[in-house]
């Protein structure tokens, strides 16, 4: 199949616009910055109208690369539960309410008395909590989140949301519903959008949208994910027990399954795409403990030292502060980095063993959770520049290891374009 297709990631403080041909070819990229969120105690909000303007200056920045009337179809992903309210005509009511909006006062604890306990929608930042403040504007017709709201924009036929946007905001993946604990809490049914599987033709970009992004009007417009997902999507991760590691500030861990994995306890959700599901955990070590005890050119040189054939025998649980989340929950747990020896080439080997450890324990846990094999990692993020830290991960793990197709969400999005064209990106 010839031409390309567009992937959009609205993240925090950007807007990303790649171009994707039919064999997984990147043709270019744009990029263009949002306005800071706006901080008022817990509140955190973004005006919608800037995600619009960001939309199009990343798209005016890939037309300088790439010719954007060829495009086949457009899809984007956006935020995990950012969300705002909009009247019949899609118009903003107020200020779009951030993932991390945590001003909900007593409400998580509601929800709590309510939801079961795998429901996605417990916590502070609950968009469902969020959501509830906003009933009673008086030309409210449906609350959306960031994603749904841009595809409107686009041209989207419907109120719609997809299957991983809708999660956090209490949507059952297994029963594919809104669930009625919902209507119990405040928020009814028919304030919410319809929701679809990730990859579903929702519309087509309609002429107006057409005439500001520069694309060809009436191409097929594919309904999103959540950045989250996206970043896995681009991993390249195809089969059941593919697994895909960040290897960040954080090591966040994803693994595909053919069955849901629900374990909150754990921080671990499950996404749903079409009839595989995507499960995983982030823990809180990772490069932030690195980055605590050696600048960066020291990492260098003293991971140019390291034989990580001789194992150091140090027994480390390298967190940067107190408190983990994945894959041992226990919010007292302390940094474990002594002893520490006298070479510093030592300790940094010592951590990095630790590291590996910790990913291994996260994989092993979605197992025991009831997880498939795991058959293969695929890694991106700056840890991955690390030749040491790769080696002791290959030890560890004990599957084949792979770097990421790409590092980039709006190269996962771009495959949901793609699926929603009837292809599917054979990646390598």
């Amino acid at each position: 199949m010839h031409g390309f297709v567009l992937g959009f990631d609205v993240g925090t403080s950007g807007v990303r616009a790649l171009a994707v041909d039919a064999r997984g070819q990147i043709l270019g990229a744009g990029s263009a910055k949002l306005p800071p969120t706006l901080h008022a105690g817990k509140r955190r909000e973004q005006h919608p109208d800037d995600w619009w303007y960001g939309l199009q200056a990343a798209c005016r920045a890939l037309a300088r690369q790439v010719d954007l009337s060829k495009a086949k179809a457009v899809a984007l992903d956006a935020t995990s539960g950012t969300i705002l309210p909009v009247d019949a005509s899609s118009t903003p009511l107020a200020a779009g309410r951030m993932y991390d909006d945590a001003d909900t006062g007593d409400l998580a604890a509601r929800i709590a008395q309510l939801a079961p306990q795998e429901s996605a929608a417990h916590g502070a930042t609950s968009p469902a909590a969020r959501a509830l403040g906003w009933l009673d504007l008086p030309e409210l017709h449906c609350i959306l989140h960031q994603a749904d709201w841009l595809n409107r924009k686009l041209g989207a036929n419907d109120f719609v949301t997809d299957e991983n946007n809708a999660l956090k905001t209490g949507y059952d993946p297994v029963a594919r519903t809104w669930p009625a604990w919902l209507e119990a809490f405040g928020l009814p049914h028919a304030r919410l959008p319809k929701v679809v599987p990730v990859g579903t033709p929702i519309g087509q970009i309609d002429a107006i949208a057409a005439s500001f992004l520069g694309l060809p009007a009436g191409i097929p417009l594919a309904a999103g994910t959540t950045d989250g997902c996206a970043t896995f999507l681009a991993s390249g991760a195809s089969r059941i027990g593919e697994g895909a590691t960040a290897l960040g500030s954080t090591i966040v861990l994803k693994l595909l399954s053919d069955r849901p994995i629900f374990a909150p306890q754990y921080g671990i959700y499950s996404h749903r795409l079409g009839d595989q599901w995507l499960a995983g955990g982030a823990s809180n070590c990772g490069g932030k403990t690195l980055a605590a005890q050696f600048t960066a050119d020291e990492l260098d040189a003293l991971s140019a030292r390291l034989d990580v054939s001789q194992p150091t025998g140090l027994d480390y649980y390298p967190l940067p502060a107190q408190g983990e989340r994945f894959p041992i929950a226990d919010a007292q747990l302390l940094p474990r980095l002594t002893p520490r020896p006298a070479d510093d080439a030592t300790f940094l080997q010592g951590m990095l063993e630790g590291l590996a450890a910790v990913e291994r324990l996260g994989y092993d846990r979605l197992a025991e959770l009831g997880g498939p094999k795991l058959a293969s990692v695929r890694h991106a993020g700056g840890g991955t520049r690390n030749a040491a830290w790769m080696k002791l991960r290959g030890q560890k793990l004990g599957v084949p290891l792979a770097a990421a197709w790409s590092d980039e969400a709006a190269a996962g999005t771009a495959r949901l374009a793609w699926r929603a064209l009837g292809h599917e990106l054979k990646l390598s």
